[in-house]
This record gives structure tokens, C-alpha cells and sequence, in this order.
């Protein structure tokens, strides 16, 4: 039997950690999106023009296992990236906003986000409230 130090088994089960999280697409879309700041569900929809189920379902996947984080601002639950990112995360992070910097998919998601007018309120440059657009709450 072969020993493994606990914080070398520590280290690699935290890397199996995040290529599992890494290994959907659109798990992927969300940490891009998120690479740019905190958004909401219903933002998430709009950039990613995806069901709210399913961006839902993918947020929980990445919030379980530490790649986001959430905090409630009203009626509205805000995800970011994570405040103390492990080394492992943040390099990850940096090499998939490399890999994907051509890619039509994840372009579009910005493009989109950036003209994004939300109205959740979270507090990115991005975002605009509602009042001041004329656009009904979306959460």
C-alpha cells in the first residue's frame, strides 16, 4: 500500500473538483459570465438564453461544490465567483477565459451581457435599475 500525504490527496481531490465542474458547457457559460461580476438567476437567462431550471440546476452543481458563491439582496439571489478563490480555481478560471476567447458561444454571452440592462439590482456597472429603464422586475 502506498502512502499519500493528506495534503497532496487534499490538492488533487480539489483539481478532480473543479474539472468536474468543468466538464459542461454550460457550467462553463456561467463561470465566464461570472469572470465579469455578480449577476442573478434572471440575468443569467437573458445572457445565456437559457430556462431558468436549468441555469438553476447548473448554479446549485457550482455552489455545492464551491465554485460560487450566493448572498440574497431582497428578493433576489446574487451569485459571484467565489471572494478567496483557491490557486487551483483561479488558474483554471484564467486558462478557460483563454480557451474560449474565440469561441462564437461564449462571445455572444458577453456581447449579450454587456448590454444587459437588469433590474435586480446588484450593483455592476452593467447593471441599471429598473426605474431609470422602464423595465418591469424580472425576479
Amino acid at each position: 500500500m502506498i502512502y499519500i500525504p493528506n495534503w497532496e490527496y487534499e490538492y488533487s481531490m480539489e483539481l478532480v473538483k473543479i474539472y468536474q465542474c468543468l466538464s459542461d458547457v454550460t457550467r462553463l457559460r456561467l463561470l465566464h459570465v461570472l469572470s465579469q461580476g455578480p449577476l442573478c438567476v434572471c440575468d443569467f437567462q437573458t445572457v445565456l438564453a437559457e430556462p431558468q431550471v436549468k441555469i438553476s440546476k447548473h448554479l446549485g452543481y457550482l455552489r455545492t461544490r464551491g465554485l460560487v458563491e450566493a448572498t440574497r439582496r431582497g428578493n433576489w439571489m446574487i451569485y459571484a465567483l467565489p471572494a478567496r478563490p483557491s490557486a487551483e480555481l483561479r488558474a483554471n478560471l484564467a486558462c478557460l477565459q483563454d480557451c474560449v476567447a474565440e469561441d462564437p458561444r461564449f462571445r455572444r454571452d458577453l456581447n449579450r451581457l454587456h448590454r444587459l440592462e437588469s433590474s435586480c439590482a446588484v450593483g455592476k456597472a452593467v447593471a441599471a435599475p429598473a426605474a431609470a429603464t422602464g423595465r418591469r422586475r424580472c425576479c
